[in-house]
């Protein structure tokens, strides 16, 4: 299959939607079920609602937010074995298939009612299944599931920092924190540095996963969540194939790098399905298990020296994007910080409302490889959210 031109790849999944809409016949390699209808997974379940199940639809073609990460190209250099990324969320279930015989719990985290912990822990480490295109970041690491939140997803500065606690004392030195936090408080600011004492490296969301029914045409204002904020965490923000953020997300002051993170493929907390999710903590996921390659790849380097190695070769733009491949073989000087040094400090983004409309805009490299980008539809739509507004691609 010939590569498509770059300019045209952020779009391809809309040129499908046209091509459906309008009955003309697709080419094979789009019809052979390119085009599948994946189930929501929501970050927090209302009170009352009946725990997540399995989906019954799979990913069969290879996901968009794989392609930009350029993850097949990066497998051949390491699958993150010998490092275990904890995930503080809502639990990471046990019966995951794709995560079979590789999670650990802390303290009865090793069921899921909400899917959420779940689905980040599949984005982290998921392993390969025939048939099936998606996979984890790292698939060789194993997972210990923490719980951050109650059994509805909600989270408080107590529950986080215990779950942070729990991670660092179980000996972990990645560690996913999914829930971001209006305020912080001195059990979470404990928590973080005692992570940094023990030299764990904490990847967080930036935002709060928005709710999905929640959507707006402007942003709230922009502000600091915790524990993104604390000194010594990288903060991860998230982008869609378009390299834009929906329309009413939640902005931070502050960013240290972006991934994808809307409208992405991850496996539920039981069933060998697939769901669609979105935000900021998916994104972290990402991060989170490119720094398990990276632990895993060079055990020398410690929590401050990869988190400079994943910001320095970072893809240019206004929130530098992931590039796990680059990461894992740049060969620069990148413990003192030689190669574009700025980038791994938290990157300001807006300090008012007026600043954000002016500065809300990230990249997204363009898909590369060959392969099928699988197109995935929402509940009523199949085009991805996000697109009419906000962060527009930066071209180097």
């Amino acid at each position: 299959m010939r590569r498509l031109p770059p300019s045209l790849r952020p779009v391809m999944p809309l040129l499908l939607t046209t091509v459906m809409a309008l009955g003309v016949s697709a080419p094979p390699a789009i019809a052979a079920g390119a085009t599948v209808r994946l189930p929501v997974l929501k970050s927090q379940l209302a009170d009352g609602a009946g725990c997540t199940g399995a989906s019954g639809n799979v990913a069969s073609a290879v996901p968009w937010e794989q392609q930009s990460l350029d993850l097949a190209r990066t497998w051949q250099l390491g699958n993150g074995a010998g490092v275990t990324v904890a995930v503080v969320d809502t639990g990471v279930s046990q019966q995951a298939p794709a995560l079979k015989g590789r999670v650990k719990a802390a303290d009865g985290a090793g069921t899921d009612c909400v899917g959420h912990g779940s689905f980040v822990a599949g984005l982290i480490a998921a392993a390969p299944a025939k048939g099936v295109r998606f996979a984890g970041v790292a698939q060789g690491a194993l997972v210990l599931g923490v719980r951050g939140t109650d059994d509805r997803g909600k989270a408080t500065t107590t529950t986080v920092a215990a779950g942070i606690r729990a991670a660092v004392d179980a000996g972990v030195k990645v560690i996913e924190v999914s829930p971001a936090l209006a305020q912080s408080s001195k059990a979470l600011t404990s928590a973080v540095r005692h992570a940094a004492e023990h030299d764990a490296l904490i990847v967080a969301a930036a935002v709060p996963d928005a709710p999905t029914a929640a959507k707006s045409s402007s942003a709230p204002p922009p502000q600091d969540y915790w524990p993104a904020a604390e000194a010594g965490v990288l903060s991860v923000l998230d982008v869609d194939v378009d390299g834009k953020r929906p329309d009413g997300a939640y902005t931070p002051r502050s960013a240290r790098l972006a991934a994808p993170g809307d409208g992405v493929v991850g496996t539920g907390p039981k069933g060998k399905g697939h769901f669609i999710g979105s935000g900021a903590s998916l994104a972290a996921g990402y991060v989170a298990g490119t720094a398990a390659l990276l632990r895993a790849a060079h055990p020398d380097l410690t929590a401050a020296e990869i988190v400079r190695r994943l910001t320095t070769t970072a893809y240019p733009a206004d929130v530098p994007r992931l590039d796990p491949y680059a990461a894992l073989t740049s060969v620069r000087d990148v413990s003192t910080g030689v190669a574009r040094a700025a980038a791994a400090e938290p990157v300001s983004l807006a300090s008012d409302e007026a600043d954000a409309r002016a500065t809300r805009r990230a990249a997204l490299l363009a898909a590369g490889g060959g392969g099928i980008v699988l197109l995935v539809a929402w509940a009523a739509v199949v085009v991805p959210r996000g697109r009419a507004r906000g962060w527009r691609p930066t071209r180097p």
